[in-house]
């Protein structure tokens, strides 16, 4: 099990370095090969209506001129050590781990996303709950169930649930159950070691918006899975050995069709957790999906570089954690791998 861990860890970390790669190069090689000058580049990360000067002060800050093994080093040494930004005679520092530095509001990309990150935080972990509860238990019973009303009902609302966008529900249930009939509050943020009734009480609408376009693919994907489990021949071995049919279900049917879930559970926290972009802006939430919106109507390329690595960053350490989970859901795999 310890060198299953070590190997894991060890791939992360080199996928880790494989995605900065990747993003250094999007933000500043793609550019080049698509055509654009060192000018143009510049004025990518100036903003909206630069003037010349602005744009090369750029140039001098970000050493755009310099070849790229040296820019890509610079930016490896940014993360890592920091870096300093210099305007006129004034010297900006950028402390480490260095996201970038916005040109336009004169802040470091890295503090300002660790503000907004118990926002997305708390938003991707209480939906996430619920998803992964709610649509797992919804597709047992369906499996379980099969052919019945409720199974019928389940698939349709789960079909209804992948198929209806989150900027559509969300806008829905704002119109009716806060505007319309009051049921709920208008969703906000407030701290969660301040106030924790009033932390769940203003995100309970965006987690369930949240978590119905998740949990619909969840259940689908769990009654698919438990149909197909309840069939072996183990299955039918476990009931003819007189085992109670709750634990035919949970213990053999339900754990081998948790892999898949377990995977795609992952990489959707990932996803949330660097930014739920569509559900921040529905309910006005200041998190980091917002921050990026708000980043790409301004033209401010630092913070969307930096967004984009931070997000990268979260699905890379979530698909690590799943394949630290797998060796506890499935003990095969820690023989394969």
């Amino acid at each position: 099990m310890l060198t299953y861990i070590l190997r894991r860890l060890g791939a992360g970390v080199l996928l880790l370095a494989i995605v900065t790669l990747v993003t250094f190069l999007i933000f500043y090689v793609v550019p080049r090969l698509a055509g654009q000058t060192t000018e143009q580049l510049a004025t990518m990360y100036v903003g909206k209506a630069p003037t010349p000067e602005a744009i090369q002060a750029t140039i001098d800050r970000l050493g755009l001129d310099q070849p790229i093994a040296v820019q890509f080093w610079e930016f490896i040494r940014g993360i890592f050590f920091g870096a300093e930004y210099q305007f006129g005679r004034d010297t900006v520092q950028c402390t480490a781990p260095c996201f970038g530095y916005s040109f336009q509001n004169y802040q470091e990309v890295f503090p300002e996303i660790v503000k907004r990150l118990p926002v997305t935080f708390s938003l991707a972990i209480g939906a996430g709950v619920i998803w992964l509860v709610g649509g797992v238990a919804v597709g047992v019973i369906s499996a379980i169930k099969k052919g019945s009303i409720f199974d019928r009902v389940a698939m349709g609302v789960a079909l209804a649930g992948v198929s209806l966008p989150i900027f559509f529900t969300g806008l829905l249930c704002l119109a009716f159950l806060v505007h319309a009939t009051g049921w709920f509050a208008s969703p906000s943020y407030t701290p969660f070691t301040q106030n924790p009734v009033a932390w769940a009480s203003g995100l309970i609408l965006p987690w369930i918006t949240l978590a119905f376009l998740h949990a619909a693919q969840y259940a689908r994907q769990t009654r698919a899975g438990m149909l197909e489990t309840m069939g072996e021949d183990y299955i039918r071995t476990a009931r003819a050995k007189g085992l109670a049919e709750r634990r035919v279900v949970l213990k053999h049917g339900l754990r081998p069709t948790l892999t898949p879930i377990v995977t795609i559970f992952g990489l959707d926290l990932g996803l949330v957790l660097g930014g739920a972009v569509l559900t921040e802006t529905v309910f006005s939430l200041n998190g980091i999906g917002r921050y990026a919106v708000t980043a790409i109507v301004q033209s401010d390329l630092p913070v969307i570089l930096g967004v984009t690595l931070f997000g990268a960053f979260f699905i890379v350490v979530c698909n690590l954690i799943v394949d630290l989970l797998y060796a506890w859901v499935d003990p095969r795999v820690r023989v394969t791998a």
